[in-house]
């Protein structure tokens, strides 16, 4: 059992591909530049990559939007580089998970093609469609990416059903047909080698437009049960579903140890904490520091034993951790490292998206260099509907999805030695001081932190199986936690600001090692700014 789930003790990094590296000077990154940096990766010490979408794919929501799931996108290369992906990477250790986008296709999809020619196609019931009656949309329901969810076709006098951009048509999974090319082509990746599958917004696949019923519909969980028992269920694969309306039952489905449904679920209740309550993302509020240990410890608790945790800080939709809650200038590197204490010492199994591991920061660009469509539609909305334009700008320099897609930084020079040619969006300016060579080279450095705790991870069980305990629940300034097993007991210990503090708590530490520290030493009680430790004792 303990191989088949082995994910439990592996830690996944993500590479979101456009922007990992170029390994041609078109300045959009490749899969043959991440062939070229395994040997780092591996020695990182990580244990499965999680590849963001590399199909092809018109691009209109920078790879989600696939036209062929049996194609490689030009841009990345061939068939034959990911068969290589996934050869090399094996070679080092390392798995691929594939990113599976099971809700909708691009509208240039085969089947989309055929779907809107005529409602006699056998293709047309592959899509949600509902008839034009008097010329008024089928309901008020909006697009995540604003506008209307509905489309009119004139050839079928019908509108089809979107729950993103225009260019991404919901697929309907009442058709029976639909989800098994599904299914096949799932198994065709697993016939090729991968380890597994990242599952975009899954808990959509089930909707009800007619009753405005977007995730968690009904009929979600059959639909997973059934997913599983033809694909990947299989087999030893990670599974992880991506899941925004995520609650701790529903969770225990997901992740239900049965291995009836997935490994994990990512959920994001923690990720909401800093926008103002019932508002938009863009509608920024302090961190409420209390709820998030609040939040963290309820799914910690509630999956122990009968689920499994995803623990992430950052992806390719998010800002960057270190602008968002650590401090991206005086203390970058001290709160880089707390915070990935913090997330690594917990259970679950830890995503590391790429650059984290350097402490890469958010970006303060003009609308002009920004390329997300989320982040240009919500400018313009906002810009007609009379917000000022340094509010738009602060929002967006906050949370803009380009914050996490600028390239990496692999070194000093040009464009941070991710291309010789133009890149497709600007290079973050700090790149000089951040980047992956320095940090390789430094003890001390983000890296070497990242790198510390997927060692301790292997090597001490009670990362995996200890149960979890919070800690000064109502204080203001530490987050601390015990882990517990039969054998062993790991205390970690963060002050998560940039005020030095005495922590307030009577601990015998005598009988405890410290497995990690962020600060050179340690001096006793006293915290300084983002300190954090990792106590350890045999029992």
């Amino acid at each position: 059992m303990k191989n088949e789930q082995w994910w439990k003790d592996a830690v996944i990094y993500q590479i979101y591909p456009k922007s990992f590296k170029d390994s041609n000077g078109d300045g959009i990154g490749d899969i043959n530049g991440i062939i070229s940096k395994l040997d780092y990766l591996e020695k990182l010490g990580i244990d499965a990559i999680w590849l963001s979408p590399v199909y092809k794919s018109p691009q209109d929501d920078n790879g989600y939007d696939i036209a062929d799931y049996q194609a490689i996108d030009a841009m990345f290369g061939t068939l034959d580089d990911m068969d290589l992906l996934i050869s090399e990477a094996k070679k080092h250790h390392i798995r691929i998970i594939m990113d599976l986008v099971l809700n909708h296709t691009s509208d240039e999809h085969y089947w989309f093609q055929e779907a809107k020619k005529s409602r006699d196609n056998p293709y047309h019931d592959y899509y949600v469609w509902r008839d034009n009656e008097e010329g008024e949309l089928p309901n008020d329901m909006q697009s995540v990416f604003g506008g209307p969810a509905w489309e009119y076709v004139e050839e079928v006098d019908q509108y089809y059903f979107h729950q993103f951009s225009v260019k991404q048509p919901d697929l309907n999974w009442d058709n029976d047909a639909v989800r098994h090319e599904l299914y096949d082509m799932i198994n065709w990746w697993i016939d090729r080698g991968v380890g597994g599958f990242r599952l975009d917004v899954i808990d959509q696949i089930a909707k009800v437009p007619d009753l405005k019923i977007t995730n968690n519909g009904p009929k979600l969980h059959d639909y997973i049960r059934e997913l599983n028992e033809n694909t990947f269920g299989k087999g030893a694969f990670i599974t992880v579903g991506e899941a925004w309306g995520a609650n701790v039952d529903n969770a225990k489905l997901y992740s239900n140890p049965d291995g009836s449904e997935f490994s994990m679920v990512f959920q994001f209740e923690h990720i909401g904490l800093d926008q103002q309550e019932g508002k938009e993302k863009w509608d920024l509020a302090p961190l409420p520091f209390i709820k998030l240990k609040q939040v963290l410890t309820k799914w910690q608790e509630a999956l122990d034993g009968s689920g499994w945790n995803s623990l992430f800080w950052d992806n390719h939709d998010l800002p960057r951790i270190v602008s968002r809650w650590g401090n991206d200038q005086l203390y970058r590197k001290e709160s880089a490292k707390m915070l990935a204490v913090v997330l690594h010492g917990m259970q679950g199994t830890p995503y590391i998206y790429q650059g984290e591991e350097l402490g890469m920061t958010n970006v303060q660009y003009p609308i002009e260099d920004y390329e997300d469509l989320e982040t240009l539609n919500m400018y313009h909305e906002r810009k007609k509907q009379g917000y000022q334009e340094e509010d738009i700008m602060r929002s967006i320099h906050a949370k803009s999805r380009d914050n996490a897609r600028t390239p990496m930084q692999w070194d000093a020079s040009d464009n941070a030695g991710f291309t010789t040619g133009t890149p497709w969006l600007k290079v973050n300016p700090n790149y000089i001081e951040i980047n992956a060579k320095d940090n390789l080279e430094d003890p001390n450095s983000v890296f070497a932190c990242y790198q510390k705790l997927i060692a301790l991870r292997k090597n001490y069980p009670v990362f995996v199986d200890g149960h979890f305990k919070l800690l000064l629940e109502e204080d203001e300034n530490f987050f601390a936690y015990r882990r517990e097993d039969e054998d062993s007991e790991m205390l970690v210990i963060a002050n998560f600001f940039d005020q030095q503090v005495n922590l307030p708590l009577e601990l015998n530490l005598q009988d405890y090692d410290i497995l990690y520290q962020n600060y050179k030493d340690t001096s006793g009680n006293l915290y300084r700014p983002y300190e954090a430790r990792i106590y350890y004792k045999q029992k």
